[in-house]
């Protein structure tokens, strides 16, 4: 029987083995441990459905394959144990060596060649020597020259646009002073010649060529950082983004706070709940979302999806990135059951021991980064919501009174992020006048 790469959500495409809990040649049985594996998202540990002995493994630790490929092979009950033969056979071979770039030989142009009727074509037909260096397809062109008049061969042209380097600042090496690939290929690696400003798309290499003799240390992709640069990008370069910011009185919200914790029943760490700035926010979110229900949805290409509850996502910040776990019918739970299932679910992400069903979907989500000191920020939706909300630290900050003095109060900001597509601006604006009346009125979010 074939063990495949188990699904762990519609939008994971591959995951890593971190550990195999068997060895070629061991008995299974159903229920058994067999590897763990490691997608973008989560960590889990993958039982055998079937008894048997593990014949082959096709995929080592720390090797990342697509979801459904073949990782493992148990023959049936009974079966003979693995021979030296087949456990060699069992083992993955080594990836191939990269294949050096095909040389293609140039081929100068023969004269009268072109078809009639054409415009006439500039063409290369001086001798072919080696400094000329063709590493793609063959083109009708031969050498470029800088505009002080130096010979350069194509692929030094097309390496030095590449990396952004100026060849009128480079001594050719080639014959009559050429400029040729090996002489940008120097450039590149010592810094040299005068660098065009970096775009954002630019190579590793281009990259680190603008910091020769800086010590630095090169931190690989994990699958997690991957994804989540990837969904940044297409996030921002996709949905139309626009934000609204607001001041929230927060004095009533920390007085019924303050006391709901100090009546909770229990002790110490057996205290039944203890209630978190964070977790009225869920919920003055979720109770606003039902007041303005057009809000209540996401954007699906060619129509929009509305909720009849409130599912809330809540960023998590973990090791190598984060995880939104979604508080589902967050409009109908009371604080106390918020704040219990929000700490699960934060314990468990940073463990990455969350399931699929518990990070996707959502109709909305909260960024809070009030726990750094950050006075305000605009998060990224993140897709297909359409709305998230950036909160911010509360403060006391002096505010004008009704009489015209001035008085401290304690504030906080927030700005919500609106796809345009869902949510336009009155409706935005209506949506966070609901969220700030809940939270500066909190009884309302307790009957």
């Amino acid at each position: 029987m074939d063990v495949l790469m188990p699904q762990l959500g519609e939008t994971v495409a591959e995951g890593k083995i971190t550990k195999w809990f068997k060895s070629t040649g061991d008995a299974v049985k159903p229920g058994d441990n067999l590897f763990e594996i490691e997608t973008d998202k989560v960590s889990m540990e993958v039982p055998s459905i079937a008894a048997g002995t593990l014949t082959e493994i096709r995929v080592r630790e720390g090797e990342v394959v697509k979801v459904g490929a073949v990782v493992a092979v148990i023959a049936g009950a009974g079966a003979a144990a693995v021979s030296a033969a087949s456990a060699a056979a069992s083992r993955v071979p080594p990836a191939p060596a990269a294949k050096a770039p095909q040389q293609v030989p140039f081929v100068p142009a023969q004269a009268g060649t072109q078809s009639q009727g054409q415009a006439p074509r500039e063409v290369y037909t001086g001798p072919l020597d080696p400094f000329f260096e063709v590493r793609t397809p063959a083109r009708n062109f031969g050498p470029a020259k800088t505009p002080g008049g130096t010979v350069v061969t194509p692929l030094a042209r097309r390496l030095a646009g590449e990396n952004s380097i100026d060849l009128s600042n480079l001594k050719g090496s080639g014959p009559r002073g050429r400029i040729v690939a090996s002489d940008v290929e120097a450039a590149i690696s010592k810094g040299g010649g005068r660098t065009t400003p970096m775009a954002a798309g630019a190579s590793a290499a281009q990259v680190k060529a603008l910091y020769q003799g800086v010590e630095f240390e090169e931190v690989p992709l994990d699958g997690m950082r991957a994804t989540i640069a990837r969904r940044l990008v297409e996030a921002k370069q996709t949905i139309p983004h626009f934000y609204l910011t607001t001041d929230v009185t927060m004095d009533a919200l920390l007085k019924i706070r303050e006391e709901a914790n100090a009546g909770a029943p229990g002790k110490g760490d057996a205290v039944a709940y203890k209630l978190s700035v964070n977790d009225f926010v869920i919920k003055a979110l979720a109770l606003a979302l039902q007041r303005v229900p057009a809000a209540n949805a996401v954007w699906a290409s060619d129509r929009i999806l509305r909720f009849k509850h409130s599912d809330v996502g809540v960023a998590v910040a973990i090791e190598g990135g984060l995880l939104t776990p979604v508080i589902r019918n967050a409009d109908g739970k009371s604080l106390s059951a918020i704040s219990n299932e929000m700490k699960d679910l934060a314990a468990r992400a940073k463990e990455k021991k969350l399931k699929p069903a518990e990070y996707q979907g959502g109709a909305s989500a909260i960024s809070n980064l009030g726990m750094y000191g950050v006075r305000e920020f605009s998060a990224i939706i993140n897709p297909p919501h359409a709305t998230i909300l950036a909160v911010g630290a509360t403060q006391r900050r002096p505010v004008e009174a009704e009489d015209g003095s001035v008085k401290f109060v304690s504030q906080m900001t927030v700005t919500l992020s609106c796809d345009h597509r869902v949510v336009d601006g009155a409706l935005g604006a209506e949506l966070l006048a609901a969220f700030k009346s809940l939270i500066e009125s909190p009884v309302r979010m307790l009957v």
